[in-house]
């Protein structure tokens, strides 16, 4: 019989994880191996606010000055819209007609890659220039709408300076910007560039019989550099350029419009031509002050937050050492502020779910026994954010949702399995067979248990348009987090069990709890005061949940196990031998299928209000201006 009953039990055993407790010390270098290099994973994961999509979506540009917007949308965007809509693959189409410009957007199914449909708004638009005026200036624009070139932050100069000045303020911080690795471009807004304006007199130029062609014409031949060619001397090869530009005003002025029967029009003749400001294009403001503004916006792959923390040196550094004292320079819209408290709130959830799970699990196996489970929540982010890094995932706002909702899940597994091999050992089971065959009993359960899970966000991974380009990042994490807390439950838990479990109750030592926990106590105030809150506030905790353990957790632990639970047990136990006594046990039936029927009926009497996005507070405020007829707003 004991032969037959240990066949059994080694038939209960799960062959991953006796392995694991069979070659424990390979499992030790393997923890220690996922806890450094998910710890370095983590530091060099990109950081950003939002998930960098690729949505195919291509903008139409079209100019055509002097036509009012009834025009313009007869002319220009009715043809080209009429092309666009006999493209396959497009979702939407929409247009705005103003005076003289119109603008046309194309948007694509994300099943379509961005240059199948750039090229296909392209050839939709070659189609439509038989249709189109022949005398447009210039051909349509157009180009794909990048979501990632949206500026991660503004930089606003703004003092007792001339725009010229503040602008050349402007571009000696653009030129140190653009030259880190982690930025793409920067644009400067609210400056204006300087120009040559020709002021021509109609008058003069009528009595002379000249047009503006020719003095258009005459303006672009002079201000060119011609290549010469090539000549050979003292064999050498050498290149010829006959430099013509404008260098100066004077130039300009002396510019021949006319030479007609010995009488020779200079532009000066005609024309007042002065340096100027050229006319606005942009207006940035801030606290109602007109502000010189520059739009950094971050490389694709790169972390936002070493991005935002660089270029903050570089002003803080500009500011002391080269820039005036009385300019003034504001950062607006750092979207690194909200990553970096998301990654805040995501590391005090992580110490928080633990030490909320150990204090949960304290009450029913001790505190020793609730580590075993406590740590699966570490070791499994460590193991996701190896994985998350590998394929090149961002931490971004869905991945950070998902690390935080999947905190609850990810012990359950570590639970279910931990506890069933406490209760062998309870019943005398030595602790490395205990261990293989308590993962054994319980291995295909929590296998079942984590794929049901997964089942029910897999078709998240589907959603189809520019919203499943965002929630993908959710079940994707899921995935790999509760695959992670999976291997940790089979592989680690059983390991560590079998070495360090206890299912004695030998009391507490108070002089050794004092002495760890003043030790953790001084080294997480040392770690805090350099600037490592994380560790440091951890160790804190610690010091203080080892002082609570012995005063106050240790106690209502053994009054919990020993009076509650047996009492507990005992009321289910009554309870659920009157509810399927005789015919109570139909009558508690058809009552909870009443219930389920009268919480569709509330539903349809007190209908909930449904909404895409919950209302919130909005980060930015819209003023729209209507524009009275004959006035025009600037």
């Amino acid at each position: 019989m004991a032969g037959k009953e240990n066949t059994q039990r080694i038939k209960r055993e799960f062959g991953l994880s006796s392995l694991s407790v069979n070659n424990r010390s390979t499992v030790y270098v393997l923890t220690l191996i996922i806890t450094v290099m998910g710890f370095i994973s983590y530091n060099s994961m990109p950081k950003e606010s939002f998930p960098e999509i690729v949505i195919p979506e291509i903008y139409i540009g079209t100019s055509y000055p002097g036509n009012s917007p009834i025009d313009i949308e007869n002319l220009i965007t009715r043809p080209i819209e009429k092309e666009l809509n006999t493209i396959s693959g497009v979702d939407k189409i929409s247009s705005t007609s103003i005076q003289d410009f119109s603008t046309i957007i194309a948007k694509f199914n994300t099943d379509i890659s961005v240059e199948e449909a750039l090229r296909k708004v392209k050839d939709a638009v070659d189609k439509s220039k038989k249709d189109l005026p022949s005398d447009l200036d210039q051909e349509p624009n157009i180009f794909e709408l990048n979501f990632s070139e949206f500026p991660i932050m503004n930089i606003n100069l703004s003092g007792d300076f001339s725009m010229g000045k503040l602008k050349e303020y402007s571009e000696m911080l653009d030129d140190k910007i653009e030259k880190l690795p982690e930025i793409s471009k920067v644009d400067i807004r609210g400056s204006m560039e300087k120009e040559v304006k020709i002021n021509v007199d109609i008058h003069k130029m009528e009595a002379l019989k000249i047009s503006f062609n020719d003095i258009a014409g005459a303006i672009s031949s002079e201000n060119q550099t011609i290549s010469g060619g090539n000549i050979k001397a003292d064999n050498l090869e050498k290149n010829l350029r006959i430099i013509g530009e404008y260098t100066d005003l004077k130039q300009i002025k002396n510019t021949i419009i006319k030479h007609e029967k010995g009488n020779i029009v200079y532009l000066e003749d005609i024309a007042d031509v002065t340096f100027d400001y050229e006319e606005r294009k942009s207006y940035a403001r801030q606290n109602t002050q007109p502000v010189v503004m520059l739009d950094v916006v971050k490389r694709s792959g790169t972390n936002l937050l070493d991005a935002s923390d660089k270029i903050k040196k570089i002003v803080q550094t500009a500011q002391s050492t080269i820039f005036p004292e009385n300019l003034e320079i504001s950062i607006t819209n750092d979207q690194s502020d909200q990553t970096r408290s998301q990654l805040n709130n995501l590391e005090n959830s992580i110490i928080s779910g633990i030490i909320l799970v150990v204090l949960v699990l304290l009450f029913f196996l001790g505190l020793r026994n609730a580590l075993f489970v406590g740590i699966a929540i570490p070791l499994s982010m460590f193991m996701a954010f190896m994985v998350l890094g590998a394929i090149g995932i961002s931490l971004n706002m869905m991945v950070l949702f998902a690390l935080i909702l999947s905190l609850g899940m990810l012990v359950d597994n570590g639970i279910v399995v931990v506890e069933n091999i406490y209760r062998l050992m309870d019943e005398g089971f030595p602790p490395i067979k205990a261990a293989k065959e308590g993962v054994g009993e319980v291995a295909l359960p929590v296998i079942t248990s984590t794929a049901t899970t997964l089942s029910a966000f897999l078709p998240l991974a589907f959603w189809p348009g520019m919203i499943g380009e965002f929630m993908q990042y959710l079940p994707m994490t899921l995935m790999i987090v509760l695959g992670s807390s999976l291997i940790v439950a089979l592989v680690i838990n059983p390991v560590l069990t079998a070495t360090f479990m206890q299912t004695e109750d030998n009391g507490i030592n108070k002089k050794r709890i004092n002495r760890n926990s003043l030790i953790a106590l001084f080294s997480g105030l040392l770690l805090i005061a350099t600037n490592n809150y994380t560790l440091g506030n951890l160790l804190v905790v610690a010091s203080i949940i080892m002082q609570l353990n012995a005063v106050f957790l240790y106690p209502s632990t053994r009054w919990f196990q020993q009076i509650a639970i047996p009492k507990l047990e005992e009321k289910y136990k009554q309870f659920l031998t009157y509810a399927l006594t005789g015919k109570r046990a139909i009558a508690f039936f058809l009552g909870a299928i009443g219930l389920l029927l009268f919480s569709f009926v509330l539903m349809g009497i007190f209908t909930p209000n449904i909404e895409f996005f919950p209302i919130n507070q909005p980060h930015y405020v819209n003023v729209f201006i209507e524009k009275p007829i004959g006035t025009d707003i600037h």
